[in-house]
C-alpha cells in the first residue's frame, strides 16, 4: 500500500519523473526496436525496398490489434488506479482479473479469424501482387502470437497501477533487447526474412505475458490474479469497457488511416511510396513514443489522485506533462530538420524510396512539436473517467480531421498532399483539445 499512497503525497514533479521515466525508456527501446526492426527488414538484399513497403501494408491490421490491446489495458489499469485510490483493493483484484480473461478471449478471436481472412485482408489494406507475400509472411506469424501478447500486454499495465512501473519498464526493455538480439539471428542467420523478424516479436510478446502473470501470482505484488476473479463479470467490465472505448477508437482510427492512406499513396506514388511513409512514421515514433511513455505516468497519476479527490494534484500532473511532451518532441523536429538523410538511411539504400521519404518527412514532421498537446489532452480526460470527451478528441486527429484532408488535398497537391494531410490534422486537433482542456479546467476549479 505504500505505492499506492506515495501517488497522494509525493511532489508531483517527483512522481512523474518516477512514473514516467520507467515508460519513456521501455518505450524509447520499443521505438529502437521498431526502428532495428524495419531496418533489417529494408537491408534485406535485393528485395529491401519492397519489404519494407510489405511491412507498411500490415500497418492498418497491426493498429488494429494493437487497439484491442492497449484499450483493455488502459481500461483496466486506469479502475485499478481509481478503485486502490479509493482504497478499494477488493474490487482491484476484480478488474485485474476481468481484464485478463476479456484480452485472453479478444486475443484468440482475433488470431483465428485474422489467420482465415488475412491475404482478402491484406489485399483491402493495399497489398500488391509484388508486396502481398511479405505482407502475409510477417502478419501470420504476429496473428498467431495473439493469444498471449494482449494478456500479457495489460498484465504489464497493471503493474504500473499496482505501484511498480520500474518492474513493468524493465520488462518491456529486456523483452525489446531480446527483439534486438533475434531479430537478425531469424532475419539472417536462419534466412527467414521478414518472417523471421516477426518470430522474434512474438518470442518477446510471451517473455512479458509470462513475467507479468509470475508477478501476480508469485512475486511480490499489491493485487493478486487469483482464479475466482478469472471469470466475466458484466458490472466489472462496464467501467473497463467504457473508459477502454477510447483508447479503442483511437487505435482503431490509426488503422484506418493507414488503410485510408495507403490506398492513397498507391494512387499517387505507387508501393514504394507506402515504404516511404513506414520509414517516416518510425522516425516520428522515436520521438512520439517517449510522449506515450509520459501519457502513461501521467494517466497513473490522475487517475489515482481524481479517485481520491485530490484535483489540483491532477491538474499539476497534467501541465508538467505536457511542458515536458513539448519539450521532446520540439527536440525531435529540430533533429529531423538538421539530419533527415541520416534517419532516411537507417530504413534503406534504395534511392528512390530515399528520394520519396526526404521529400515526404520535410512536410509530414512539420507540427510535431505541437501533438503533445492531443496526447496528453485526450488521455486526461480518459484518465478521470470522461470517455465520451477523451473519444471524440481522440478521433480528431486520426479520423474526424485526417480522413477528409487526405481525401481531397492530395486531389489538388498529388503526393505532397498525403503528406501534408497529417500537420493540417495536428493544428486542428491541438486548438480543440486546448479548448477542452481551458474549459474542464474552469468548470471543475482544479
Amino acid at each position: 500500500m505504500e505505492n499506492q499512497q506515495t501517488l497522494k503525497e509525493e511532489k508531483i514533479s517527483k512522481l512523474l519523473l518516477k512514473y514516467s521515466v520507467p515508460a519513456i525508456l521501455a518505450m524509447m527501446v520499443a521505438s529502437l526496436y521498431n526502428t532495428v526492426d524495419r531496418a533489417f527488414i529494408g537491408s534485406i538484399k535485393d528485395v529491401g525496398a519492397l519489404a519494407i513497403s510489405g511491412l507498411g501494408v500490415t500497418m492498418p491490421l497491426f493498429t488494429i490489434l494493437g487497439a484491442f490491446c492497449v484499450a483493455i489495458a488502459v481500461g483496466g489499469s486506469t479502475n485499478i488506479s481509481i478503485k486502490l485510490g479509493e482504497g478499494n483493493k477488493e474490487e482491484a483484484e476484480k478488474i485485474l482479473g476481468n481484464t485478463f480473461l476479456l484480452e485472453l478471449i479478444v486475443g484468440i478471436s482475433i488470431m483465428v479469424i485474422g489467420t482465415i481472412f488475412l491475404e482478402d485482408i491484406l489485399y483491402i489494406f493495399g497489398a500488391s501482387n509484388d508486396t502481398l507475400k511479405y505482407a502475409k509472411e510477417y502478419m501470420s506469424v504476429i496473428l498467431f502470437g495473439a493469444w498471449f501478447n494482449l494478456p500479457g500486454f495489460a498484465l504489464n499495465s497493471a503493474i504500473r497501477a499496482d505501484g511498480r512501473p520500474k518492474l513493468a519498464a524493465n520488462m518491456m526493455i529486456v523483452s525489446c533487447i531480446l527483439n534486438l538480439i533475434l531479430d537478425p539471428i531469424f532475419i539472417f542467420c536462419f534466412d527467414m526474412g521478414i518472417q523471421g523478424a516477426a518470430i522474434g516479436t512474438i518470442i518477446c510478446q510471451l517473455v512479458i505475458c509470462i513475467w507479468s502473470m509470475h508477478y501476480f501470482t508469485r512475486g511480490k505484488s499489491n493485487l493478486k490474479l487469483k482464479v475466482k476473479n478469472i471469470k466475466i463479470k458484466f458490472n466489472i467490465l462496464k467501467p473497463i469497457i467504457v473508459i477502454a472505448l477510447t483508447p479503442f477508437f483511437m487505435e482503431l482510427a490509426s488503422g484506418s488511416i493507414h488503410l485510408v492512406t495507403n490506398r492513397v499513396l498507391k494512387i499517387y506514388g505507387g508501393d514504394l511510396s507506402i515504404g516511404a511513409m513506414a520509414a517516416i512514421t518510425s522516425i516520428c515514433l522515436m520521438f512520439l513514443m517517449p510522449v506515450f511513455g509520459l501519457s502513461q505516468g501521467m494517466q497513473t497519476i490522475i487517475a489515482y489522485n481524481y479517485g481520491a479527490k485530490e484535483y489540483d494534484r491532477a491538474r499539476k500532473a497534467l501541465f508538467s506533462a505536457v511542458i515536458s511532451g513539448t519539450i521532446i518532441l520540439t527536440l525531435g523536429f529540430v533533429l529531423i530538420k538538421i539530419y533527415p538523410e541520416k534517419f532516411i538511411g537507417i530504413f534503406t539504400n534504395d534511392d528512390k524510396l530515399i528520394s520519396l521519404a526526404l521529400n515526404g518527412i520535410k512536410i509530414y514532421s512539420i507540427t510535431l512539436p505541437i501533438i503533445g498537446i492531443s496526447i496528453l489532452g485526450t488521455v486526461y480526460f480518459q484518465s478521470i473517467g470522461s470517455a465520451k470527451v477523451s473519444m471524440v478528441l481522440g478521433l480528431l486527429r486520426q479520423v474526424i480531421i485526417l480522413i477528409p484532408v487526405i481525401l481531397v488535398v492530395p486531389k489538388i497537391y498529388g503526393l505532397d498532399g498525403v503528406w501534408m494531410s497529417q500537420p493540417i490534422a495536428d493544428l486542428g486537433a491541438m486548438i480543440v483539445v486546448g479548448l477542452f482542456l481551458i474549459r474542464d479546467i474552469k468548470i471543475r476549479r482544479i
